[in-house]
């Protein structure tokens, strides 16, 4: 079977799956199988698939018919330009994440940043690849989560200015920093079994839900944030689409200044910003 008519078998398949964006899913998955990168695939659609190749293909067909995403099956996500590492113990990168990682680099450059429930640690390892000048600490409640985000650390050259910390929130946090992000768990227990298949069968339930009304990781942030922020600090947090008028408020109730919600490309709420009220001498 030559790559051309595999990419057609693929994509066929996964859109009699019910597959959203089964054209971009089967040009992954048949380049993975070929091993060839994804921006060169249309230049080997005439090579042909050995029995090997077919084989990783029909098997990462019949995981993503089963609705496993293909950044689980790849073990691997894009993320702002880099790929990270992805396994079950951690939360798949979202695009929209990257809203935040935007508004960080259009502020100045932290001398120390915190990143709370990093997961992946896609956003402390792309602030700090970024920022060649930076340290930072990322905390997770997961030690296997830690485990991977060592991993793409150590993948971009920025583990001897990250320290990993297994911590519930600051409980394990010393010192200051100029800023704070995080992307944490924002979903509510009662919306869980609407989610997607790709998302709550995969993603840690942990990564995705506190469990109660959604709100619990941003009251634990506003409520310990003050006490870690350097002056003039800012602090940036996801949030889900329906949250940005509870968040902002719980950050301005903590004391943090110049709060704002911030949109996606889409135009809905994403990111809550804030900053300590006091400027850095």
């Amino acid at each position: 079977m030559s790559v051309r008519a595999a990419l057609a078998m693929a994509q066929k398949a996964l859109a009699e799956a019910g597959i959203e964006g089964a054209a971009g899913d089967a040009r992954a998955l048949v380049s993975e199988a070929a091993g060839v990168a994804r921006d060169r695939l249309t230049l080997h659609l005439g090579d042909e698939l050995d029995a090997g190749a077919r084989a990783r293909l029909d098997a990462m067909l019949a995981r993503r018919v089963a609705r496993e995403p293909v950044a689980r099956i790849l073990g691997r996500r894009v993320f702002w330009r880099r790929d990270f590492a992805v396994t079950a113990d951690v939360l798949d990168p979202r695009p929209e994440t990257e809203c935040l990682i935007a508004e960080a680099l259009a502020g100045p450059v932290p001398v120390r940043l915190l990143d709370l429930g990093t997961g992946s640690g896609c956003i402390a390892v792309t602030l700090l690849a970024e920022w060649s000048g930076a340290r930072g600490v990322a905390t997770d409640i997961s030690g296997a989560a830690l485990a991977v985000a060592a991993e793409n650390a150590a993948r971009y050259g920025v583990a001897g200015r990250l320290d990993l910390v297994e911590s519930d929130w600051f409980e394990g946090v010393a010192g200051r920093f100029d800023l704070v992000v995080s992307n944490p768990p924002y979903i509510a227990a009662a919306e869980m079994a609407g989610l997607a298949p790709e998302v709550v069968r995969h993603d840690p339930e942990g990564a995705l839900s506190d469990g109660g009304d959604g709100l619990g990781a941003y009251r634990a942030i506003a409520g310990g944030v003050m006490p870690h922020l350097a002056p003039g600090g800012r602090v940036l947090v996801e949030i889900g689409a329906a949250q940005g008028a509870q968040v902002a408020d719980l950050f301005a109730r903590a004391g943090l200044a110049q709060v704002r919600i911030l949109p996606d490309l889409d135009g809905r709420d994403r990111v809550v910003a804030g900053r300590h009220p006091a400027e850095t001498a």
